[in-house]
C-alpha cells in the first residue's frame, strides 16, 4: 500500500507541471500573435504610404508635360473611355525644356595660366577689382670679345695704327616692384618699378702696340632703373576655334642713369683705350612696344606666340642726334601643366635692332641680333600667391649669356 501511493503521487506531480508547461507556451503564442498583428498593421500603413507618394510623383509628373498637339473634339472627351485615358500618366517623354535652364555667363573666356616668360608671354589678365602686387628678382650675365681697329690699313694682313682687343663681361641684378589692377575682366594696367646694380669688368691689352700687362677696369653702378608703364587687353574670346587674343604695349621711361651721362678716362697702360667710370642704370631712350600675344589652349597644353614693335625715339647729346634704331621681334612655345598647381613654359625669342643713326649718318655693322631658349617654371603656392621662375639662354652673340628671373605675384 505505501508503494502504490508513492506511484500516485509522482504521476499527479508530473501532470502539474505539464499543465503549468501548456499554460507558458500559451502565453507566448499570444504574445507571437499580438507581435504579428502589429507588423501587419505597420506593413498595411507603409502600403498606404507608399501609393500616396506615387500619386504625387504620377501629378507632378502630368503638371510638368506639355499640352497635347490637338485637343480632343466634344464628343470624343465626353465618353467615359475618353475620361479614363485622360486620368492616365503621359508614358512620352517631353517634347520641351522642363525646369528652369542654369544662369548662362556673361563674362568672357579668360586666358589660361601659365608661367610668365616676359611681360608680354604669360600670365593671366587681372580681374576687375583685384589688385595684384609682385616683388620681383633677376639676374643676368654677359661676356663679351670686342675688337676696336683704329688703324690705316693698306693691305688686307697689314694695319698700322692701334688694335684692341678687349673682354667685357658685365653682372646685372634687378629688383623691382610691379602693381598690377584689373580695370574690368578684360584690361588691366600695370607699372613696374626697378632698382639696378651692375658691375662691368674690362679687360684690354693691345695687339699692334708694346703693352707690358693687360690693363683690367672694374666699373659699377647702382640706381633706379627705367620705370616700365603697361596696359593690356583681350582682343577676342577664343570661341569657335579661334585663339585668344591679348593686346599689349608697353612704355618705357628714361628714369635710369644714361650711358650718355656716364664719364669716360683714358687708359695709363693702354694709350687710346677709353674705360666707362661707372656703369648705367638706364637705356636713355623713351620706347614704346606694342605687341599681340596668340594663346591656343588644347588641354594640358597651351600654345602661345607673340609679334612686337619696338620704336625708340632718338634723343640729342653732345656726338648729336642719336637714334638707335627700333626693332621687331618674335616669341613662341608652348605651356603644359603638369596638375592643378605647377605648370611650366617651353619657347624661344629672337629680336633683330636696325642700324644706328649719328646726326644722319648710319652707323655700320650696327644692327643687331638677340636670341633667347626661354623655360619657364610656375607654381602655385595658395588660392593667392603664385612663385614664378624663368629662365633665358642667349644663343647669339649680342644675347646675354644667361638671365634669371624670379616673381611673387600675390593677388588681393
Amino acid at each position: 500500500m505505501t508503494g502504490s501511493f508513492a506511484q500516485t503521487g509522482k504521476s499527479e506531480g508530473t501532470l502539474e507541471q505539464y499543465k503549468e508547461l501548456l499554460v507558458e507556451q500559451e502565453r507566448k503564442f499570444e504574445q507571437q500573435r499580438q507581435l504579428l498583428n502589429e507588423q501587419g498593421k505597420e506593413l498595411e500603413r507603409l502600403r498606404e504610404r507608399l501609393d500616396a507618394l506615387s500619386q504625387q510623383t504620377a501629378n507632378i509628373s502630368e503638371k510638368v508635360s506639355p499640352p497635347k498637339e490637338s485637343l480632343p473634339t466634344q464628343a470624343t472627351a465626353s465618353t467615359p473611355q475618353a475620361k479614363e485615358e485622360e486620368k492616365k500618366p503621359s508614358d512620352q517623354p517631353p517634347t520641351g525644356p522642363v525646369g528652369q535652364a542654369p544662369p548662362q555667363t556673361t563674362d568672357p573666356e579668360r586666358p589660361p595660366e601659365m608661367p610668365r616668360l616676359s611681360e608680354t608671354v604669360g600670365g593671366v589678365l587681372t580681374k576687375k577689382g583685384n589688385i595684384v602686387v609682385e616683388p620681383s628678382l633677376a639676374y643676368a650675365f654677359s661676356d663679351n670679345n670686342r675688337v676696336f681697329l683704329d688703324a690705316f690699313t693698306f693691305l688686307p694682313a697689314i694695319v698700322i695704327g692701334l688694335t684692341d682687343i678687349r673682354e667685357v663681361k658685365r653682372h646685372s641684378l634687378f629688383a623691382s616692384l610691379g602693381l598690377r589692377y584689373g580695370v574690368t575682366n578684360r584690361f588691366e594696367v600695370e607699372a613696374r618699378v626697378p632698382y639696378v646694380y651692375r658691375a662691368d669688368i674690362q679687360r684690354s691689352r693691345p695687339v699692334s702696340i708694346g703693352a707690358s700687362i693687360n690693363e683690367t677696369f672694374n666699373a659699377d653702378g647702382n640706381n633706379i632703373g627705367d620705370i616700365e608703364l603697361a596696359a593690356r587687353y583681350q582682343l577676342t574670346t577664343g570661341s569657335n576655334g579661334w585663339p585668344i587674343l591679348v593686346g599689349n604695349l608697353i612704355t618705357t621711361l628714361p628714369t635710369g642713369k644714361s650711358p650718355f651721362d656716364i664719364e669716360f678716362v683714358e687708359s695709363q697702360e693702354v694709350p687710346g683705350a677709353m674705360f666707362p667710370t661707372e656703369a648705367p642704370t638706364g637705356i636713355g631712350f623713351f620706347t614704346f612696344q606694342p605687341s599681340v600675344t596668340a594663346l591656343y589652349p588644347t588641354d594640358p597644353a597651351v600654345f602661345f606666340s607673340n609679334i612686337n614693335y619696338t620704336y625708340t625715339m632718338s634723343t640729342n647729346e653732345n656726338a648729336g642726334k642719336i637714334n638707335p634704331g627700333d626693332a621687331v621681334g618674335l616669341t613662341f612655345g608652348m605651356g603644359f601643366a603638369v596638375n592643378n598647381r605647377s605648370s611650366f613654359n617651353l619657347g624661344y625669342s629672337h629680336r633683330h635692332f636696325f642700324n644706328t643713326y649719328v646726326s644722319g649718318d648710319k652707323i655700320g655693322g650696327s644692327a643687331l641680333d638677340i636670341g633667347q631658349l626661354l623655360l619657364g617654371y610656375s607654381f602655385k603656392y595658395s588660392k593667392r600667391t603664385n612663385y614664378n621662375l624663368s629662365v633665358g639662354v642667349g644663343t647669339t652673340n649680342n644675347a646675354q649669356d644667361i638671365n634669371l628671373n624670379f616673381r611673387v605675384p600675390m593677388t588681393f
